[in-house]
This record gives structure tokens, sequence and C-alpha cells, in this order.
């Protein structure tokens, strides 16, 4: 079954996103990103942009195919579109469709009102369905 863990309390949700997936590419993780197509351009702009001493190799699911598979973080609108089954990682206000496929899913939850309602009914959606989530909240904690 996929392990949930919700990150709450994210000031700067794509700052955090950018780390999260540096993080995770370090240890050799293959993740997709999910969310609207206006959340995952800026986020492609900042994963090029947020260091100026670390690359977080990525690309968009719409790639050359090779590219894609090369890919250890992969940006696209609906997880049924990745071949990585890792890591999925949710920016997006819905519960992904297709979530299950994955070993582990991420929800990055910002600070606003509105995120935090969304992010509420997605917790419901997994709970309500049996999945053990682990909670996070980013704001008692550094991050770098």
């Amino acid at each position: 079954m996929t392990e949930v863990a919700f990150h709450f309390n994210a000031g700067d949700k794509l700052g955090y996103s950018c780390r999260l997936l540096r993080k995770a590419v370090a240890r050799g993780s293959r993740v997709a990103v999910t969310g609207d197509q206006s959340m995952l351009e800026r986020l492609d702009k900042d994963l090029w942009t947020f260091s100026a001493a670390d690359f977080v190799p990525h690309c968009v699911a719409a790639s050359d195919a090779t590219l894609v598979a090369a890919s250890p973080v992969l940006l696209c609108e609906s997880a049924d579109a990745s071949p990585h089954q890792q890591v999925l990682l949710n920016l997006g206000a819905e519960v992904p469709i297709g979530f299950e496929r994955f070993e582990r899913l991420i929800e990055i939850v910002g600070t606003d009102d509105a995120d935090r309602a969304h992010s509420r009914k997605r917790w419901k959606y997994y709970r309500d369905r049996g999945y053990a989530i682990t909670r996070h909240d980013i704001a008692t904690k550094e991050t770098d």
C-alpha cells in the first residue's frame, strides 16, 4: 500500500519542493510531480534557479521519451503520465489519479486557507480508504 505523507505549513511551497526534490535525487529516488500547468511551469523555472550550486535534473512529461526515461524528476499534470512509480509529489488541489501505483505519496501543503482546505479533503480521502498517513509540520523544522 502506498505510504502517504503530508508536509504542512510550507511558507514557500515551491521553494520547499525544490529542496525536497534535491534531497530525493541525491538519494537516488525517481519522483513524479503533479499539479496544475501553471504550478508545474513555475516549479520548472524554480528548479533551474533555486540554487547556484545544485542542479536537479528534471523534465516535463511531454519531453522526448529518452529524456523522460533518464530524468529522475518528471513534471506531469497526471500521475498516469509517469513511468516513475517510486515517489509522487503532489502540488495539486485534488487527489492525483493513479497515486496508488506509487510506493510513496508526498503532499505539500502551504499556509493559505484555500490550500489547507483542499489538503483536508485529500487527507480524509486517504484516511477513509485505510492509508496510514504521516504528518510533518515543516514550520517546526529548519530547512536548508
